[in-house]
């Protein structure tokens, strides 16, 4: 039984003590798994396969340049070189996010659309580095209230521990539709988007100015 003078010896985040309660493992945990007590997650309908995900990561991580074949919604099959620099994960699938020759421009490449990966010769020309990638480096401050159509605000306000009402997060600008599309965040300017799902809004929708994935953001498209 554990008494009331009881304190931890070590620190942990929510993150790590979920991950182990429903996954059963830890940062330094590799093998068979499974969960320390019931627990009931998402399932997940796609993930990388590992040897492409290799590929990708020794790429980031000795910063080389990589050829890939990549299948895309618009334009179908394609050859590519690109110079991945970080792992994305937008709660639905993960990205990985570098510059693509072909498009000259930074983008993010889902990884399950990526087919035979090779690391090839030459090093990244310095505007292709991670450095150069302003949307990544820039830094956006949104302030989420709770939706002002909801009966009992003071429920979302604890939902998410607010401070006087209000939870600021900090995101990079490339990733920022896919964190307001992910928690449906009303970012239309009088928080006019009808539903439940809609719990959150951006009250200072003018810090957006200049990210380039809003089309993600719901209700923001429609007044740009």
């Amino acid at each position: 039984m554990i008494k009331p003078s009881f304190r931890p010896l070590f620190e942990c985040s929510s993150t790590q003590v979920l991950a182990a309660l429903s996954q059963g493992f830890g940062e330094d945990f590799i093998g068979n798994h499974k969960a320390v007590i019931a627990c009931e997650v998402p399932a997940d309908l796609n993930q990388p396969v590992l040897p492409v995900l290799a590929v990708l990561t020794r790429a980031i991580h000795q910063r080389k340049v990589v050829r890939i074949t990549y299948h895309s919604i618009e334009s179908g099959e394609s050859q590519r070189e690109i110079i991945p620099f970080v792992l994305v994960d937008n709660g639905l699938r993960w990205h990985v996010r570098g510059y693509c020759r072909k498009r000259q421009a930074f983008i993010d490449f889902v990884i399950t659309r990526i087919e035979d990966p090779k690391i090839i010769e030459g090093e990244p020309e310095e505007h292709e580095t991670r450095e150069a990638d302003i949307q990544w480096n820039r830094i956006v401050e949104m302030e989420l209230v709770a939706h002002p159509q909801l009966p009992h605000p003071e429920t979302i306000k604890m939902d998410y521990a607010m401070r006087d009402g209000v939870l600021k997060v900090n995101v990079r600008a490339a990733v920022a539709g896919y964190v307001l599309r992910r928690w449906n965040v009303d970012c239309t300017e009088n928080h006019g988007l009808e539903g439940a799902e809609y719990r959150l809004w951006l009250r200072n929708r003018q810090t957006l100015y200049g990210v380039q994935n809003l089309v993600l953001a719901p209700g923001y498209e429609s007044e740009c």
